[in-house]
């Protein structure tokens, strides 16, 4: 087998674009979010942020399940989606952005709250003593200022999206070319005794791992 063999490549291929995906949706919803738990105090703050974290130690079959019954076809929002999509989003592509999406939101979540957690409240005060909107104290305070957060967030998001397997087994299925992901591949591989497909997919997706992980402790430094 080279390693130009569509057995390889494909899986590898897909998972970095849903990973991609995944990390650009995680970078807006964990901005929004961890910069509005970071700062507000309302009712039901901590029920909601303890459900904002639960993917983090659910497993992911629970997780795949719970994702069937909320986007399978037989659900009202299934119904919907298979309305304006013109087909259900199970087993598709799209479905392997959702899995992956869900079990990556609390890593980028956390990670950025803490950020903006640690940024000065007398600085972004002291813009706003200036005349500074909010909206300027964000983008010309608090993000600069939480960068390293936000980067780490990102890496660590995109290397979780990378791996994500049972949630993503159960939801997206393991469909070659269409929705096998690099995770999926190297189980079927070894169901099927193919040793030296599963040992090429396993070292690229350690070596993508260790390289996402050693970057973000370079640049925590």
């Amino acid at each position: 087998m080279t390693l130009f063999h569509d057995e390889f490549w494909t899986p590898i291929v897909l998972s970095i674009k849903v990973a991609a995906i995944s990390v650009t949706i995680v970078f807006f919803l964990g901005i929004l979010l961890g910069r509005l738990f970071a700062r507000k105090q309302f009712k039901g703050k901590i029920l909601l942020e303890t459900f904002l974290l639960l993917p983090i130690v659910l497993p992911p079959t629970v997780i795949g399940f719970l994702l069937i019954y909320l986007f399978g076809i037989n659900s009202p929002f299934g119904i919907i989606l298979e309305e304006v999509f013109a087909h259900p989003i199970i087993f598709t592509p799209t479905a392997a952005v959702i899995a992956s999406t869900v079990v990556a939101f609390p890593l980028m979540y956390q990670t950025v709250k803490i950020g903006f957690q640690a940024v000065d409240r007398g600085i972004e005060e002291a813009a706003r003593v200036d005349g500074a909107g909010e909206i300027k104290v964000f983008l010309y305070i608090t993000l600069p200022l939480s960068i390293k957060s936000i980067f780490a967030g990102l890496i660590l998001s995109f290397a979780r999206a990378l791996g994500e397997f049972g949630a993503t087994f159960m939801f997206a299925g393991n469909i070659p070319g269409k929705t096998q992901t690099a995770p999926t591949a190297i189980y079927i591989a070894m169901e099927s005794g193919n040793m030296n497909l599963a040992w090429f997919l396993v070292a690229t997706m350690v070596f993508i791992s260790f390289f996402f992980l050693l970057l973000t402790t370079i640049t925590q430094k």
